[in-house]
């Protein structure tokens, strides 16, 4: 998700862009209350945003605060005070690093503190810590609060009766309460004219995070891609600012692509591409450009991750749709990528493994992270199964720093790259006998 940009070095358009996105953001949380703005806080998976801006009201995602903290080793702190406060060791960390900010006064990353927030926006279920993060925050906050719920895709897909129920629920209970929170009434040309924005920047999106199925693959779609979803899943998809964004970022790609460069790292040019990985699960943020380092040192590449289909699987085919508005969020908030099956997911690694070429799938398990961690070792079997390429785990959290071990991940990354090289090496000798 958003984050600000790794590495001043290099001063590309598009980082630039973003860094002032974010900054304008927390500019309108700080002044909330001064300028009269109402403030709706939600979740990056199914977030509505281009709804909320219907309503003039700024977005505030608890989550981004959690990972901003962890960038800028904070959440530690905050999340022994949760745990002071009775909060498991087991829960998730985000949960926890939010908690502990607010209960130190709710800093932003300016220093500035957070509003209070008007309305609590839970549009997404598939993950069942949020609804219970939501209870915890409206009785700390006592404001209104909207839920909408969410059925999951156990079949794989989502039917009509599923998408009926979603909009039944956006009509009848969130847009009126989005409503009342803000004293706006809601216009849906707006929203479409949102909706229109939304799908050219997805566009964008899909073909940056496509140009990894070059070699050298001019991106990195793990830890390069979480900057590049920062403004899609955020406060400002469907805003004119992401649309440029997005449109910035393709040049620069495009030039790369040219050049035939490969990813830009905390530390410049990646020189040289050696193995090319799909990854499965977040990352660690709290030693965040210490995990990457592991990775580009050993010219070893993510071409595709599923952690940046978190808040959207737009590769596969979805684009919010402006002639079709509330039936387009509907669809948006069912496909997110844990919202959808077991099979589904297996499904989806196996195409980012073929169709990116890539030598294997490394899942990155999050001790914390129930949405994400369970069932990846049959995933992982099951990639290696059908595709006959080595498979991985490795160990972290999302923000707490006691569970990054950079010795054992480090060694565990290493290991896996020999199995990669064993097996080229097993494929060139029987090649040669045949």
């Amino acid at each position: 998700m958003s984050a600000t940009p790794v590495s001043d070095a290099v001063k590309e358009a598009s980082m630039l862009k973003q860094k002032e996105m974010i900054a304008a953001n927390y500019e309108q949380l700080a002044t909330a209350r001064e300028t009269g703005r109402k403030v709706a806080s939600t979740f990056v998976p199914g977030n509505l945003n281009e709804l909320i801006m219907c309503f003039d009201m700024v977005n505030n995602l608890p989550e981004i605060n959690a990972i901003q903290n962890g960038m800028r080793k904070k959440s530690g702190g905050y999340i022994m005070e949760a745990e002071k406060r009775g909060h498991s060791e087991d829960v998730c960390t985000y949960v926890k690093a939010d908690l502990g900010s607010l209960a130190k006064g709710s800093l932003g990353p300016d220093g500035r503190p957070l509003p209070e927030p008007d309305l609590l926006l839970l549009s997404y279920t598939g993950c069942f810590t949020f609804m219970k993060w939501f209870e915890l925050l409206r009785q700390q906050y006592k404001c209104e609060t909207a839920m909408l719920h969410v059925p999951y895709e156990g079949e794989g897909h989502s039917s009509k009766n599923m998408r009926d129920y979603v909009v039944k629920q956006l009509k009848e209970e969130i847009i009126p309460k989005l409503e009342r929170a803000s004293g706006v009434k809601f216009d849906i040309d707006r929203l479409r004219e949102n909706l229109r924005e939304s799908a050219k920047a997805e566009d964008d999106l899909v073909w940056v995070l496509e140009s990894a199925k070059h070699k050298p693959s001019p991106i990195d779609a793990y830890f390069g891609g979480v900057y590049y979803i920062g403004p899609i899943f955020t406060a400002f998809r469907g805003t004119p600012d992401a649309t440029e964004y997005y449109r910035l970022l393709r040049q620069e790609i495009e030039q790369r692509i040219a050049a035939k460069l490969g990813p830009i790292t905390p530390d410049g040019e990646m020189h040289e591409e050696r193995y090319r990985l799909v990854v499965e699960g977040p990352p660690n943020w709290t030693s965040f450009r210490d995990f990457w380092k592991m990775f580009y040192e050993e010219g070893a590449v993510v071409v595709a991750s599923t952690y940046t289909k978190v808040g959207g699987v737009y590769d596969l085919g979805f684009r919010h749709d402006p002639d079709h508005p509330l039936e387009s969020l509907a669809d948006y908030c069912l496909g997110c990528y844990t919202n959808r099956n077991l099979p589904s997911r297996i499904d989806i690694l196996e195409k980012y493994v073929n169709e990116y070429e890539a030598d294997g799938l490394l899942i990155n398990s999050i001790k914390s992270c129930n949405s994400f961690s369970a069932g990846q070792l049959l995933m992982l079997r099951e990639i290696e199964r059908r595709t006959g390429k080595p498979s991985a785990f490795i160990e972290t959290d999302l923000v707490d720093p006691r569970y990054f071990s950079p010795a054992n991940v480090k060694n565990r990354l290493e290991s896996y790259l020999q199995m990669i090289e064993q097996k080229r090496s097993g494929a060139t000798a029987s090649a040669a006998v045949a």
